[in-house]
């Protein structure tokens, strides 16, 4: 085995477990919950698959920016909510239910919206792109749907051995996760550092921007919720966006690295949110009832 491929393992390997902690502390009128509610779909769907593909694709076609970059930007923004995402939402004082059902929602409506998504672009910048659901499903399966479905299931059968093995399998997929990152930064950082210039950084950015502020103003009533959505429209699965450009962009060598430079600037960029709304939920918590 190479070190490519040990790096993918690990980092596939993160995911399953961090995805596998999720299930394990939530139960199934969670996952559901989101489903359960038209509204709270509309608003999510509004914000993640309207807003901020309609932003993405509107900088992308009125700035030069560095093809592979274009395509990645695009890319991640008709992508679903990554499966690591729900532990910062509960860390900013996103309500469980409504974190892991919005998870649940998106992996489930990217079957169909993201093949549908692509048709959509590729006929705007009349170029053919496809991505077929079956692939699509695949992905968001694999990376979400069955592990958050087995910490259900052991949540279900044996709540006690659940909560005790939790904070177990977080650390080790923490750990897995922070050690393929740093792998992949130091082989591709000559590659994200070619990518950067001509205002790369500033409109990727701006995607962000713009998905924090759809999720903030269609989050509804409560502050919590907005928060998660926030966050949620802000970044999106870099797998399903990997995949994408895989298959239709296979003579872009640099694409990878252009969607870890929208991941770095991502987190840089929600940096300031996350402290205004860690404030606010604090506020929250310490105000009398």
């Amino acid at each position: 085995m190479d070190l490519v491929q040990l790096i993918r393992l690990a980092l596939t390997a993160s995911i399953l477990l961090l995805v596998f902690a999720l299930g394990l502390r939530a139960t199934a009128e969670d996952a559901t919950y989101v489903l359960r509610r038209p509204a709270l779909i509309l608003r999510g769907f509004l914000a993640m698959g309207v807003i901020v593909p309609a932003v993405a694709a509107t900088l992308a076609a009125l700035f030069h920016l560095a093809r592979p970059v274009e395509i990645a930007m695009v890319a991640m923004a008709v992508s679903p909510v990554p499966p690591i995402l729900p532990g910062k939402q509960l860390k900013l004082g996103g309500r469980s239910h409504y974190v892991f059902g919005l998870l649940v929602a998106a992996a489930l409506l990217a079957v169909i919206y993201v093949p549908l998504a692509i048709e959509v672009l590729g006929w705007l910048f009349r170029r053919e792109a496809h991505v077929g659901a079956g692939v699509v499903a695949r992905v968001v399966g694999i990376t979400v749907l069955l592990p958050l479905a087995a910490g259900l299931i052991v949540h279900r059968v044996a709540p006690m051995v659940a909560e005790r093995i939790a904070p177990s399998a977080a650390r080790l997929g923490n750990v897995l996760l922070l050690a393929g990152l740093l792998a992949v930064l130091v082989a591709t950082g000559p590659a994200i550092v070619s990518l950067v210039g001509n205002g790369t950084v500033l409109v990727i950015a701006a995607v962000v921007v713009a998905g924090l502020a759809a999720g903030q103003w269609l989050g509804g009533p409560d502050p919590a919720d907005r928060t998660a959505l926030a966050i949620a429209s802000s970044m999106r699965h870099p797998g399903v966006a990997l995949t994408i450009a895989r298959l239709n962009f296979p003579e872009e060598p640099l694409v990878p690295a252009a969607v870890l430079l929208f991941v770095l600037v991502n987190v840089i960029v929600t940096l300031p949110y996350g402290a205004w709304r860690r404030r606010v939920h604090g506020e929250r918590a310490a105000a009398p009832r």
